[in-house]
Parts: C-alpha cells; structure tokens; sequence
C-alpha cells in the first residue's frame, strides 16, 4: 500500500508510490506561505488608495478606503475573495505542519483536504485579481478571459481527479502494488527536482504579478475631476492609455500563465514520468513560464517608464548583458583560467593533506566547522538560501519606500520625496536606514556565500545569519513607531519567545527518540523554518506600512491614520503583527541550532510558538484589514473556523500520539500480542500484511534489508566500502578529491543545486526590481502642476541624476536576472533532447553582475544624500569584516582539538564507520 511506502517522508526512493502534494510538499507550503503574504498586504493597504483627509459632509473619513464609497460592490467582492484566498493559506500551510506524519494520513482524508483548500485558495487569488485590477471595459474583458482559463483548468483537473480516484478504487490492490514496484530512475528524480524549481519560478511570479496588478504603476487619483477623472481610477489610464493597456495585458498574462503553471505541476498525473521524455504536457508547462517571463518583462518595459526612450534603453539592455556572459563563457575555456583553476583546486587539496592555518588558502578553503555543526547547515541550506532572499527582497523594498512616508509637497528644510520620517525623527529615521541597509548588505552577501560549498559549511555563513536577522529586528523596532517605550517592548517580545521555548523544553521535553525518526524530525525543521521565514516577511512589511495610510501633512505627519481614528483597533494590529514578526526571527534563530531544535519539536514548543505566530497573524488581519465591524464579520468568521480546524486536528494528533506510545509499551512486553492485534485492526488489509513488516527493519536496522529484492543494491556491502574509500588520504584514485562524495552522480547533484540557487537569485532579484520598478522611490506627482505630470516619478524631476542611476541598475538587475532564468530554463531544455549546455560559470558572472546592480539601485534610491549612499557601498567591506573576524575566532578554537590527531586514528575512525553501516 502507499501507507506502507511512505514512512519515512523524506526518502526520495518512494516517490513513485505517493502524490504529488506528498513530493511537492515543501514547495505548496512557499505557495501557500507567498499567497498569504500579498494577500495580507492587499488586506491591509487596500489597491485604488484611501482618503487623506476628513471630508464629514461627504460622510468620508481619513484612511478608508476610497473604493468603497466609489464602487462599494467591487470593494467587497474583493475583499471577501482576498480575505478567503488569505486563510485557505494559512490552512494550507498549517495543515502541512500539524498533520504531516506518515503515508497514512495522505491516502485517507487528508489528501483530498488538502486539494479542496489549495484549490479555493489559488480559486480566491484569481477572483481577487480580476476583481480588484479591472477598471474599464478593456481591462475587465482582458482579466475576465484570462482568469476564465485558469477557471478552465480547474474544472477539467477536478473532473480528471474524479476519475482517477473512482478507478483508483475499482482497481483495488492491484495497482497499488505496481505504483510500488516502481523505483523512479535518475532521469525521473531530475525531472522532479526541475519541476520543483519550476514551481518556485510560477509561485514568485503569480505573487509579484498579483501586487503590480493590483497597484499599478502611476498610483491612483485621489480625488474626482468632472469629465476627466473619478477617485481611484489609475493615474496612469488617463494619461498613457496604451501603455496601461500593454503593462495589463502583459502583467495578467504573466499571473494567469504562472497560476495554469502551478496547477500542471501539481497535477501532472501525479508526476508519472514514465510515459514519454518530453510530452504535450511538457511543452504546455516550459510554454506557461516562458509566457510568464515575456508577461512580466514587457510589463517592467510599459510600466515602469512614460517615454519611449527609456522604454528602448530597458529593451536594450539584454544586449550588455548578453555580451557579458558571452565573454565569461569564451574566457572560461582559456587555457589560462583552466591553469588557474587546476592549481588552486591542487592547493586546496594539498592543505586538506596538512592543514596549515597561516596559509591564505588554507583559511578560505577550511572554514568548515565540525561535522554535526556542518551537516546541519548542509540540511537547511536551501532554506537559509530563501532567507536571504526573502530578507533582502524586504529589506531592499523598505529602503525605497521607507516608513512615514515622503512629502507629498515641498516646505521649510524638506523636499518632494524626502522621507517624512527623516525631518521629523531623523535619528529613529537614521537607525532603521542603517539597521535595514546592513541586513540587505548581509543578505546578499549570504547569496554569494552559498555558491561556494566551503563558504557555505563556515562558521561564517552563521555569522552573517545572525547579522542579517538582528538588522530585521532593530530596523522594524525603529522604523514601526514613534516611541523609545514601543521600540522596547516590541524586541521584549522576542525575548519572551525565547524564554517560553527554553522554560518548555526544560519542563517537558521527552526521552529521546530512536534515530528512526530523525528524518522526519528534520522535515519537521525544515517546514517550521520555512513558515517562519516567510510568516517574518510579511510582517516586517506590515509592519513598517501600517492599514490606513499615513498622515502626509501637518504636526501628525508620517503617523499611522488608523492610530488617531480607531486607536484600539490600531493597537490590536501593531500588536499582533509585532509579536507574529518577533516569534518568527526568534523561531528562525532557535531552528538554525541543533541543540534546541531538536527538543524543541520533540515537545512541541516550537510548533506552539509558530501556531501562535500564525494566530497571531490572522488576529492582526482582522483588525487592520477594515475600518467598518460589519466588512470584518467575514474575517472573523474565517478565524474562528481556522482555530476550531487546528483545535480539532491537534487533539486528534494528540490521540494518535497516545494510541502509537501505548502500542509501543505493549510491544516490549509482548511483541507477538501487539503483531496479532495490529493484524485484526487492518481488516481490509490482511491480504498485504505481510509486507508491512518489509519497510520497518528497513527504516531501523540496515542488516534486516539484505532480504529485500528492491533496496538490495543500496545495502551491499562493496558500493559502502568504495564510498568510504576516497576519504582517505592515501587514496591516489579521484581527480575531483574536493568533491565529498567522489563520484560523478554526487558532481551533477552539486551542478543540480547549483543552479537551483542561480535560479532562485535570478527569481529574488526579478520579484524585487519588477515591483520597485514599477513603483520608485519618492513617489509620484499626484496633480499637473508647476510643470510636472500626474503619475511621473518625483525623483526625476527634482535629481534627474540620481532617478537615472537608479532607474538603469534596477533595469540592469531585472534584465540580468531574466536572463539568467532563461538561461537555466533552456539550459533544462536541451538536456531533454540529448544537447551540450552551457556551463555554470557565465551564469556565476551574470548574478555577480545583478547583485551589483541591485546594491547600486538600493544606494541610488533609498537616500536623497550622497554621504548615506556612499555609506552603503562600504557597509559591504565591513560585513564581509564581521563575519571573517566571526569566522577566525570561532576557527581557531575548532582547531586545536583535531590537532593532535594522527592518521592511523582516521583510518581507524573510517573502519569504524564501515562496521557501523
């Protein structure tokens, strides 16, 4: 049965016999964890603006939204299908953590649980988008068809989905045990491992499709001219109406084509690869990403400038870039750079022979820490890769828009576009800049990091973690209010988190478990990183752009509106969303060490602390998302439905818990009783019993598994020796000795992760300089006054100068990052039909030249002065200082205990090993 097969979740062996939600797990849960942020923000800071000021003869008040008097209708049917695709997400990711335990709960009711949430979901996501971006007949028209599409899909998937399970079940065993019988080949694994970053590619450009939709560029009208103009109608449909229609078009083409993406891949038959190499399937799917990344790109170059001319010089920046990787790509098959790259990998090979640590190459190559310390960042390296981006995907987007706003209008010591925070709290202003700008500096520095595997098994990779999360938390403490007191209790909050944890563990930690159960430890790990990852994303943003708008006039001004109108409703927000944010670092840090993690989820006090966090999170949704009770009566109802499910769930977990602990008391006192009972309680199942007892010796004692025809190959004796072989020093064999693994399976996994993180750069840096690009720093002009143009970026009439540095790097990046994903994507391509692809290394150069481009629109943009810009560039020299430093202390302490170790105790060390396995 598939039950049987599935228990242990993380081995990849299995995946013919289970789902695909079961193999794309952690990828759904980026899916559900992403929608949930742009929902949460569009909750908050509802799309057409809001009023700025009262207006009580109109019966309007300052930070409604403006939509809601204009066209209430569409105001709440978009609410509602936002505030629905918001809590299916939160189910969705929940339910991934809470009830994921075996094959079990998969082929019973779960599965089709979980299908029946991701499909209202990604259903709620696409009503909202058309609800909430059309505007006239052309946009509705073109937004109507498009979702129509995605509707489409959905409809013949389900009815497919019927089908299969009503065969399934007439089928009976039979199939099951065939599902079983097949092992996936390595051409099926990496199948798998290209739709998975397929899957990634779709998600980030359904979520920045989804926001740049529903904010397009140009802003809103904030008021009502008679014959040319209603309040929030697009700025920039009045002034350019083709060149809105071509970002509309574009952009929904690339949301509806990421979204139909989405849904193929998880679909896809279940992933049944077997059939043919490259089907329709196949080339419907790279069909559905290439779309999305024309969308998006002719999107950037509609929208984000209003002349031709710069509209040409985007479109011609491929050619740079291009060339760039031309030239890398010719240099890399120089005789030259081959001679340099042999004789650093001899160096490095030489100084793992004898170790010295005065040697510059001995000290870049061997900053690797002990081997439990390594293994664990090895694990969660995918994960610290997603921090990095995500950290400085809000950290570059807080810098830009900073919090309190800009002046909307010149006065006495201040410009248009100036931060209003920097004339009235210029030193909470200057904190959060420098506290934000050293966690982008170290984000980034963390991206470049991970290409290099000595680099990212270093003590130094820990550092700049630990940086880059302690400048998240003094920027949100300093740029989220106004007060030294509120500041204090919201980092309090974090340390509250941390002392609850370790008090809980202290308490009520269990005995711990057998190594069994190690591997879905670590699922567990890795699927609470990644909720609080992206759970500490959307509230650091939340956070800093509080519901309602901000005051851009008078003594209040850059002060929340919904501080001053609904000040308890406000409080519940700040609170809430605080504490989610606080749980979330302090979440991230704890599950970044061994040593308390592993307690931690044994007893449960992470997994609290992150379903509070998640509470927490639709508690602050509900108070900011509306200003009216009878609007939140929906959001409401949707909480409370949300808490009775994970009631339920968690004290069916706990049932479950106590039924498998008093079975395993029975089992030491009488084995043969306990296999009797577990006999009669399968009833239908008693024809396959005897395989159950197949996969438990398997997963517990490797020597039980020499009778298994099936994972044979994999417990012989001779494959163990040889791997352990190359370890030794004295072994003249392997050319690749700085591979671990020294076989040319574990260089193309290696080649594999390597350009899965290229990609997911590629992705960071698109999301980010797609939306920044649509939207600049500064702001737009709100009327055509004194010169100026409605829906124009301020920057540009006030610095011409530093808008075009601005505007060129953020281009080059966004253009830089395309290419590299286009790249990977043919590159993925070519290997379908037996081709030579391109090597790594060019696309090395081009994500070099993006991170540059992006720390240069970030200088350019996020400061009006040249002294704060230049001090951005050079924080780079000074992180890259604090984490080598970081890195020398900790290094010579790991030194000294392996010094007086001698060979013969290695290889002692190795045959130990070799019993043991």
């Amino acid at each position: 049965m598939a039950e049987d097969g599935a228990a242990q979740p993380p081995q990849s062996d299995k995946n013919s016999s289970q789902p695909a939600e079961y193999q794309l797990k952690e990828y759904l849960l980026l899916l559900a964890t992403l929608v949930a942020t742009v929902t949460y923000a569009a909750g908050l800071n509802l799309p057409w603006g809001s009023w700025l000021e009262d207006a009580p003869a109109e019966g309007r008040l300052a930070g409604d939204s403006i939509l809601r008097e204009t066209n209430y209708t569409r105001y709440i049917v978009f609410y509602y299908f936002n505030a629905i695709s918001f809590a299916a997400s939160l189910l969705v990711g929940l339910l991934l953590l809470l009830l994921h335990r075996d094959g079990n709960n998969w082929s019973g009711w779960l599965l089709p649980l979980v299908r029946t949430v991701m499909v209202v979901d990604l259903l709620g996501l696409t009503g909202a988008y058309a609800v909430g971006g059309s505007h006239d007949g052309f946009t509705t028209a073109s937004a109507s068809v498009l979702a129509s599409a995605v509707f489409a899909y959905v409809a013949v998937a389900f009815l497919n989905f019927a089908v299969r399970r009503l065969l399934h079940r007439g089928g009976g065993a039979a199939a099951n045990q065939q599902a079983q019988g097949d092992v996936p080949s390595v051409t099926e694994k990496d199948e798998l491992g290209r739709h998975k970053i397929l899957m990634v590619l779709a998600v980030f450009a359904a979520t920045i499709a989804y926001v740049a939709g529903l904010n397009p560029p140009g802003g809103f009208w904030r008021s009502a001219e008679e014959g040319h103009h209603a309040a929030a109608d697009p700025v920039l449909q009045r002034l350019h109406p083709n060149r809105y229609k071509a970002f509309f078009f574009c952009n929904t083409a690339a949301f509806a084509a990421s979204l139909t993406a989405i849904m193929i891949i998880v679909d896809y038959a279940n992933l049944d690869l077997k059939r043919m190499k490259f089907r329709a399937r196949d080339y419907a799917l790279y069909g559905l990403i290439v779309t999305a990344l024309l969308g998006l790109g002719g999107a950037y170059a509609a929208g984000s400038c209003r002349d031709s001319k710069h509209t040409g010089y985007v479109v011609g920046l491929i050619l740079p870039v291009a060339v760039c990787i031309y030239f890398q790509y010719v240099a890399a098959k120089s005789s030259c750079i081959k001679n340099i790259k042999d004789w650093y990998d001899r160096r490095i090979e030489a100084n793992k022979k004898s170790p010295n640590k005065y040697n510059l190459i001995s000290a870049l190559s061997a900053i690797v820490t002990e081997a439990s310390i390594r293994d664990d960042l090895n694990r969660a390296r995918e994960n610290i890769q997603l921090l990095a981006i995500l950290a400085a995907t809000i950290a570059y987007t807080a810098g830009l828009d900073p919090p309190g706003g800009v002046w909307a209008s010149k006065g006495d010591g201040y410009n248009v576009g100036d931060p209003i925070l920097l004339t009235t709290h210029p030193g909470r202003y200057k904190a959060f800049f420098y506290f934000n700008s050293a966690a982008f500096v170290a984000s980034l520095v963390i991206m470049v990091m991970l290409q290099s595997k000595n680099l990212a098994e270093s003590h130094a990779l820990k550092a700049a973690m630990i940086l880059d999360l302690f400048g998240l938390i003094g920027a949100y403490a300093a740029g989220s209010c106004r007060d030294t007191s509120t500041s204090i209790y919201t980092v309090a909050l974090a340390g509250g988190v941390l002392i609850y944890v370790v008090i809980h563990i202290v308490f009520f930690t269990p005995e711990s478990t057998s190594s069994k159960n190690e591997e879905q430890l670590e699922y567990k790990r890795k699927v609470l990183l990644l909720l609080a990852i992206l759970a500490a994303t959307l509230t650091y943003q939340a956070g800093l752009t509080p519901p309602g708008g901000l005051w851009e006039t008078g003594h209040r001004a850059g002060f929340p509106i919904l501080q001053d109108k609904y000040p308890l409703r406000y409080k519940a927000f700040f609170y809430c969303n605080a504490a989610s944010f606080m749980a979330s670092v302090a979440l991230i840090i704890l599950l970044l060490n061994a040593n308390m993690y592993k307690p931690g989820i044994r007893c449960y006090a992470l997994v609290v602390c992150m379903v509070a966090g998640m509470v927490g999170l639709m508690c602050a949704y509900a108070a900011g998302s509306s200003m009216h009770l009878r609007t939140s009566i929906i959001v409401l109802v949707l909480l409370a439905a949300v808490t009775a499910i994970l009631v339920i769930l968690a004290i069916r977990l706990f049932v479950e818990k106590l039924r498998s602990a008093a079975e395993a008391r029975k089992a030491k006192e009488n084995p043969n009783d306990l296999e009797q009972q577990r006999h009669n309680h399968n009833g239908v199942n008693k024809p396959i019993t005897p395989n159950n007892n197949d996969p438990k010796p398997n997963a517990s004692d490797p020597k039980a598994s020499a009778s298994d025809p099936k994972p044979n190959n994999t417990n012989d004796p001779k494959p163990t020796a040889s791997d352990r072989k190359p370890s030794n020093a004295s072994d003249p064999k392997p050319n690749n000795a700085s591979d671990p693994k020294h076989c040319p399976p574990a260089d193309q996994e290696d080649l594999a992760e390597t350009a899965m993180y290229l990609m997911l750069v590629g992705i960071l840096a698109a999301s980010v300089t797609y939306l920044t690009g649509l939207k600049p720093p500064g702001g737009m002009w709100r009327d055509d006054d004194n010169g100026h143009s409605a829906g124009n970026p301020v920057l540009y009439d006030i610095n011409k100068q530093r808008y075009n540095a601005f505007f060129y790097c953020n281009s080059t990046s966004f253009v830089a990052s395309i290419t590299i994903i286009a790249l990977l994507l043919l590159q993925w391509m070519a290997t379908f039909f037996g081709k030579p692809v391109l090597s790594l290394g060019p696309m090395h150069t081009a994500m070099v030249l993006d991170m540059l481009a992006l720390l240069g629109a970030y200088a350019a943009g996020s400061d009006r002065e040249s002294s704060r810009s230049w001090k951005v560039i050079l924080l780079v020299p000074l992180v890259v200082l604090v984490i080598f430093l970081f890195w020398f202390i900790c290094g010579n302490k790991q030194e000294e205990p392996t010094k007086p170790k001698t060979r013969a105790a290695y290889e002692a060390d190795a045959s130990v090993t070799r019993f043991d396995h």
